[in-house]
C-alpha cells in the first residue's frame, strides 16, 4: 500500500513534475510545480476549497510519483511531453491532434519544386503555412501550377547535370524543362521568387511583374503569350480575394479566445500569416466550468503548440497564466522570440473580441447539434430496445469482430457505442494468442474471455479500494453485446458469459448476399428490421465501424510484418525509422520507388539513412 503520509513528507522543496495514478497504475493527471512540496500537498488538504473535478480526481488517486527538474521551465517542457504521451483523463486535452499542411519550396535544390507537405522540418527549404483549410491549400497550389511553369517531377536536376528529353508538361506550357537545359538557373530562380512573394503575401509585386511582362508581349505582338499572362494575373487576384487583409504588418500572428458555458469551453484560433487571415480552427474542451479563463488558455497553448510544428512570432490572448514561462517555452520550441500578448485596447483587442464571438457561435452550434443527435440516437435506441424487448434502453453497446487472411495475423476488435454514438476511447484491440489458423469461433471465444475476465478482476480491485468504475479499462460492462455474425458467434458469446456468471443480452448482426445489414439474430430467431428505420441505421453504423476497426488493425499488423522482414536488412534503419517510413509511404513498394529527397522528407530519416535505403533497393533490383 502507498504510504501517503510518508511520501508527502518526503516531497522535495524543488521544481518538477508530479504524476497522479489510480489503483491500476494508470496516470490520471500530470502537473508541474515551482515547489513540489507545496503544490502536491495542496491536493490532500482543504478539500472544501477544491473544485468538484479536483475532488473527483483526488478520490481516485492511489499513488503519485514526481520528477525533479532544475527549473520551472524544464518542468513545463516535461509536463507537456508527459501529457502528450499519457493523455491523462483529468488534464484538459485536445481530442484531435491535427497536422496542418504547409506549402514547401525546395530552395536547397538548383531547380526548386513546390508541393504540399505536413512535415515541417529544419532542412534549409522554405515552408509557407500552416493552412487550416485543406481545400484552400490545394486550390492555391493548383493556381500556382497554372501561373508559374515550375517542374513537379522528383528527379534530381542540377545546373550542370545530364540533359534529358523534356516531359509532356513542357509541351503543355506547365514547365520550363530545366531537365533539358531549356531555362537557366537564374531565370528559373526569378520564377521561384515570384512564387515565394505570392505565398508571403507580397501579391502586388507579383501582379506588377506579370503585368509588365504582359504589356511587353503585347507590344511585340505576342498575343497568345500576353493572353496567358493576363490569365495568370487574374489567378493571382483570385488568390488575393481568398485572403482577408487585417493588418499592414507582415508578421505571423495567432489570435486565441475562448467562450464557455455552464459546462464546456470552445477555444477558437485565428491564423494570421503575412497580415492576412489564412484560416481558423476551433476545439471543444469538455468539463471546464470550474477552470479560470487564464488557466484554460494556458493549458490550451501547451496542448496546441506542443503538437504543431509551426509557432508564430506573436500570440494574442485575452488572459493568461504563467505567461513568461510559456513565452520562454514557445521561444525555445520555435528557435526565435515568441511573444504572448494581452491587448487592452486598439485593433488587436477588437479582433480578439471578434474571435470571442466566433467561439460563442461555434459552441452554441455544437450544443444544438448535440441535442439533435441525442434525439436521433435516442429514437434509434428506443426502437432497438423494443425490437429486442430489453425493458431498458441499451446505454452502452459493445460490438465484436474477427479479422484474418487465411489464418494469418488474426485479430479481434471491440468497439463501444454509448448513447447511440461511438466512444472511441473505449475501443480495444486483441491480437489472437491461443488460436492457430482461421478459426473465428475460437478466436472470438478467446477475446471475449480476455475482455470479461479482465473486467471482473478490475471491478474486484476497484471495489476493494472503494474507487470509481471509470478507473478501469474493462470495468464498465455493456447493456447489450452485438456480434458481427450469426447464430454461431452469438452462441460462443453466450457460452463465455454463462461460464463467468455474467448476464448480458447478446445479438448477432447478419448481412444479406450483398453484404448489407439485414437484421438481428436474437434468442435464435432472426428479427427483420425496416431498412429505413432509425434502429437499422444504428445497427449498420455499428457493424461498419466494428468491421473497419478490425480490418485496420489487421492491416497494421500485416504491414509491420512485411516491413520488418524486408527493412530489417537495411543498414541504419531501426524500429523508429521503419515506423516513420511505413506511416509516410504506406508500403514497401512505395519506399522502393521513393527518391532520395522524398526519403529525407520523412521524420527521423537523414541523408545517411536515405542513401542506405536507395542503395539497398538498387542492389535488390
Amino acid at each position: 500500500m502507498f504510504d501517503f503520509e510518508y511520501q508527502l513528507k518526503m516531497l522535495p522543496d524543488k521544481p518538477g513534475v508530479y504524476l497522479m495514478k489510480n489503483s491500476l497504475g494508470e496516470i490520471i493527471y500530470v502537473g508541474k510545480a515551482k515547489v513540489l512540496k507545496n503544490r502536491v500537498r495542496q491536493y490532500f488538504q482543504n478539500s472544501a476549497s477544491h473544485t468538484s473535478k479536483v475532488r473527483a480526481m483526488v478520490k481516485n488517486i492511489a499513488e503519485f510519483e514526481y520528477i525533479v527538474t532544475d527549473s520551472e521551465g524544464e518542468a513545463l517542457i516535461l509536463e507537456c511531453n508527459l501529457i502528450k504521451k499519457y493523455r491523462p483523463r483529468y488534464n484538459i486535452l485536445l481530442k484531435d491532434d491535427k497536422h496542418y499542411p504547409f506549402i514547401k519550396v525546395t530552395t536547397n535544390e538548383d531547380f526548386p519544386r513546390v508541393f504540399i507537405t505536413r512535415n515541417h522540418v529544419k532542412d534549409g527549404n522554405r515552408y509557407f503555412g500552416p493552412y487550416p483549410d485543406v481545400s484552400v491549400v490545394y486550390e492555391t497550389l493548383e493556381l500556382i501550377k497554372k501561373i508559374f511553369p515550375l517542374r513537379n517531377c522528383k528527379r534530381n536536376i542540377t545546373e550542370n547535370g545530364e540533359i534529358t528529353r523534356p516531359c509532356l508538361n513542357y509541351h503543355l506550357g506547365l514547365c520550363k524543362a530545366p531537365c533539358a537545359a531549356a531555362i537557366s538557373k537564374e531565370e528559373y530562380s526569378k520564377i521561384v521568387q515570384d512564387v515565394m512573394n505570392l505565398l508571403s503575401g507580397r501579391d502586388p509585386e507579383v501582379v506588377k511583374n506579370l503585368k509588365k511582362d504582359m504589356e511587353a508581349a503585347a507590344e511585340n505582338l505576342e498575343f497568345e503569350k500576353a493572353a496567358a499572362l493576363r490569365d495568370r494575373v487574374n489567378a493571382v487576384v483570385k488568390i488575393q480575394e481568398r485572403q482577408k487583409i487585417i493588418t499592414g504588418s507582415f508578421e505571423d500572428e495567432d489570435f486565441i479566445n475562448i467562450y464557455n458555458d455552464e459546462k464546456d469551453t470552445c477555444a477558437q484560433v485565428f491564423f494570421i500569416r503575412q497580415g492576412k487571415v489564412m484560416g481558423r480552427e476551433h476545439f471543444i474542451l469538455e468539463d471546464t466550468a470550474e477552470e479560470t479563463a487564464g488557466s484554460i488558455i494556458s493549458q490550451f497553448i501547451k496542448e496546441f503548440y506542443g503538437g504543431t510544428p509551426f509557432i508564430p512570432a506573436n500570440i494574442y490572448v485575452p488572459d493568461i497564466e504563467d505567461g513568461e514561462l510559456l513565452e520562454e517555452w514557445l521561444s525555445m520550441k520555435k528557435g526565435a522570440k515568441v511573444s504572448l500578448k494581452v491587448p487592452k485596447r486598439g485593433d488587436k483587442k477588437q479582433f480578439l473580441e471578434m474571435v470571442l464571438k466566433n467561439a460563442q457561435m461555434t459552441l452554441e452550434q455544437f450544443k444544438m447539434k448535440l441535442l439533435r443527435d441525442k434525439e436521433i440516437h435516442g429514437a434509434a435506441l428506443r426502437e432497438l430496445a423494443d425490437i429486442l424487448d430489453l425493458g431498458e434502453l441499451p446505454f452502452r453497446i459493445e460490438a465484436y469482430d474477427i479479422s484474418n487472411i487465411q489464418g494469418f495475423d488474426s485479430v479481434g476488435s471491440m468497439i463501444v457505442f454509448e448513447e447511440g454514438k461511438p466512444k472511441n476511447g473505449d475501443y480495444r484491440r486483441f491480437k489472437i494468442k491461443t488460436v492457430a489458423g482461421a478459426n473465428d469461433y475460437d478466436s472470438m471465444r478467446e477475446i471475449l474471455e480476455r475482455r470479461f475476465k479482465h473486467g471482473l478482476e478490475e471491478i474486484k480491485n476497484i471495489q476493494e479500494r472503494k474507487l470509481e468504475l471509470s478507473n478501469g479499462k474493462f470495468s464498465y460492462f455493456p447493456d447489450l453485446i452485438m456480434m458481427d455474425g450469426g447464430r454461431g458467434q452469438v452462441n460462443v458469446a453466450l457460452e463465455v458469459l454463462d461460464s463467468l456468471g455474467i448476464n448480458i443480452p447478446v445479438c448477432g448482426m447478419v448481412k444479406d448476399d450483398r453484404h448489407n445489414s439485414r437484421g438481428l439474430i436474437y434468442n435464435n430467431i432472426e428479427l427483420p428490421i425496416g431498412q429505413d428505420s432509425n434502429a437499422m441505421q444504428l445497427i449498420t453504423r455499428i457493424q461498419d465501424e466494428v468491421h473497419r476497426f478490425a480490418i485496420t488493425y489487421h492491416r497494421t499488423l500485416r504491414d509491420k510484418r512485411v516491413l520488418h522482414s524486408i527493412l530489417d536488412e537495411v543498414p541504419n534503419i531501426g524500429e523508429k525509422r521503419r515506423k516513420e517510413l511505413l506511416k509516410k509511404f504506406g508500403s514497401v513498394e512505395n519506399i522502393k520507388s521513393a527518391s532520395l529527397e522524398e526519403l529525407m522528407d520523412t521524420p527521423s530519416i537523414d541523408r545517411r539513412a536515405a542513401e542506405s535505403i536507395v542503395e539497398f533497393f538498387a542492389v535488390k533490383k
